[in-house]
């Protein structure tokens, strides 16, 4: 059994039926192991209740969200409109985060997180917990997620340490979307540094590396082999992230692009040769239960 660890984890699990259906269909290939669930997405319902039974070997984690659709609580006057519609983007949420005065923000935060966690947890189990547009890598969200993590008995949380690469596609690096990516890269990397020490503080696993940030909106299987090759290391954890879709009218568009990764066999070739199992975190946690096979950060 190979000490390198790769997870494919298909984010916004839930939020719609084209969701859904990509990580049905991606399932099928064995290079989706991994999806996180959108408590208060659409589609939710549909997801415990036909998508997970179908895949049985799925490792299904909680996707938090306070960015997108509706609060599952109400009388969050920090986080939602009047109607219970999310109205904060990542760096509103930064800032508010970093007023240590507001102490009603994180109340609410905490609200509704719980309130996301325990909808998921009545009707699948949880081995992993990440959020959407990366919110919870907030230092002070962060260590909020970790306490409940732990609170809840789910031992293995997301961090964002992104290692610099590049792929052999110009196209790519000379959208408006490669620069402002970058950006994201080194905020996500410093929260990372600081958040480590979190983890460890709680008792709780986590990856290594991720990839899909440097390349949001753009992701492709040669991001991921490139990505994992510039990852030296021979023992390690390696997350990539996509937001796969498969539309029921054909549409094509940059999810769809990420739908096709789960199917690319030659992809799963490529992984395999690197010398990389391709896991989740449920194997990861139940197969071998112990700090060995999650270990803290190598080269961070």
């Amino acid at each position: 059994m190979s000490d390198k660890k790769f997870i494919l984890n298909a984010d916004d699990f839930g939020m719609s039926k084209a969701f859904n259906r990509a990580v049905l269909e991606g399932y099928s290939s064995g290079i989706l192991k991994s999806a996180s669930l959108v408590a208060n997405g659409e589609a939710f319902e549909e997801a415990c209740e036909k998508i997970i039974p179908a895949c049985p070997d799925l490792g299904v984690g909680i996707h938090l969200n306070v960015i997108e659709g509706k609060s599952l609580c109400s009388d969050l006057d920090r986080l939602a409109d009047d109607e219970g519609n999310f109205n904060n983007s990542f760096p509103l949420l930064l800032l508010k985060s970093l007023n240590t005065k507001d102490n009603t923000f994180m109340e609410q935060i905490e609200r509704e997180f719980r309130a996301q966690i325990e909808k998921v947890l009545r009707n699948t189990g949880a081995s992993h917990i990440d959020s959407h547009v990366h919110v919870h890598s907030i230092p002070r969200i962060f260590e909020l997620v970790c306490r409940l993590a732990k609170e809840y008995g789910i031992r293995q949380i997301r961090t964002q340490y992104e290692k610099p690469y590049i792929i052999p596609d110009v196209f790519k690096h000379l959208t408006i979307k490669y620069p402002v990516n970058l950006v994201k890269v080194a905020l996500l990397n410093f929260f990372t540094l600081i958040n480590e020490n979190t983890v460890q503080k709680y008792g709780l696993y986590t990856n290594e590396y991720i990839l899909g940030v440097t390349y949001t909106s753009m992701m492709n299987s040669l991001a991921i082999s490139y990505g994992l090759m510039a990852i030296r290391y021979d023992r390690v954890i390696a997350e990539a992230l996509i937001h796969p879709c498969r539309y029921e009218d054909g549409t094509i568009d940059n999810h769809f692009g990420e739908f096709q990764i789960t199917k690319n066999l030659k992809l799963k070739e490529k992984i395999e040769k690197l010398g990389y199992e391709i896991t989740n975190y449920r194997e990861l946690y139940y197969s071998h239960g112990s700090e060995s096979e999650c270990t803290e950060k190598q080269g961070v």
